[in-house]
């Protein structure tokens, strides 16, 4: 772990250059550019709304705030992973020219969305003045469940791009997980409609408690407990510490498969 941070501090950088690259490329010849990380959140969840408000008439107070903490954070999940999953393939002709620690191009791909996301809060703080919800201090709480989302995701980078090199089959295989995993973390839905034993399985989601605690935060007002915290933290260190084992053993043999 400590070579991974000298290494990291080393090419701190080209992780900079990376990052802004993606950025760059992803609006790239955009009219409104930077806007439309606020715009896609905002008009995907008037869709939404519109839908599960009118139609399954779902009973929750202050619908477009609870459909949007909760749709920013999958969103992050859902955009990160999948470009660090074709990080390393897209980079292959690099990685066999020139010596660099390989993980710098799935952390590179996380971080970029991160800084999407961050853009897109103020998607958040729109709805939050049109909807005149109540502002409490706990809402500068908010990088909490940020960090633990991030931390989630640079682990699940390193997995994904080490399974989507040897096992091309994963490029088309994650998208129905993703779909599967929309449905598990409670983003247009209220828990408390499901029973007791379908909560048990989405609770084994770690986005269902970071949901909890950014939507408890911002909507509601809630100090998160020290529980919440260290399973939020859980997760993410876990997912971190696979996703380096995992890479570390296989990223010599890279160069091999692309």
């Amino acid at each position: 772990m400590i070579e991974y941070f000298k290494t990291f501090w080393k090419f701190k950088g080209l992780l900079n250059e990376l990052v802004v690259r993606d950025i760059k490329v992803k609006y790239r010849r955009s009219a409104l550019g930077y806007v439309w990380s606020v715009l896609n959140p905002l008009l995907m969840m008037i869709v939404i709304a519109t839908v599960f408000s009118h139609m399954f008439r779902f009973d929750i107070d202050n619908y477009p705030i609870y459909l949007l903490t909760g749709q920013l954070i999958y969103n992050f999940y859902s955009d990160s992973t999948n470009l660090s999953m074709t990080s390393i393939i897209s980079s292959g002709s690099l990685i066999k020219k020139v010596h660099l620690p390989k993980y710098i191009f799935p952390l590179s791909r996380t971080l970029s969305s991160f800084v999407n996301l961050l853009f897109s809060l103020a998607a958040i703080l729109i709805m939050l003045a049109i909807t005149r919800t109540k502002i409490t201090p706990v809402i500068f709480l908010f990088p909490l469940p940020l960090f633990y989302v991030l931390l989630l995701c640079i682990g699940m980078g390193l997995i994904l791009s080490v399974l989507a090199v040897y096992f091309r089959d994963m490029l088309h295989l994650y998208g129905v997980f993703l779909t599967a995993l929309m449905y598990l973390t409670p983003i247009f839905y209220p828990v408390k409609q499901l029973p007791s034993y379908a909560l048990s399985i989405i609770k084994l989601n770690p986005l269902y408690h970071i949901v909890f605690m950014f939507r408890n935060i911002v909507m509601y007002g809630t100090f998160p407990t020290l529980k919440e915290n260290l399973i939020c933290f859980s997760f993410g260190a876990l997912s971190i510490i696979i996703g380096l084992i995992i890479f570390s053993k296989k990223q010599d043999n890279f160069v091999l498969y692309l």
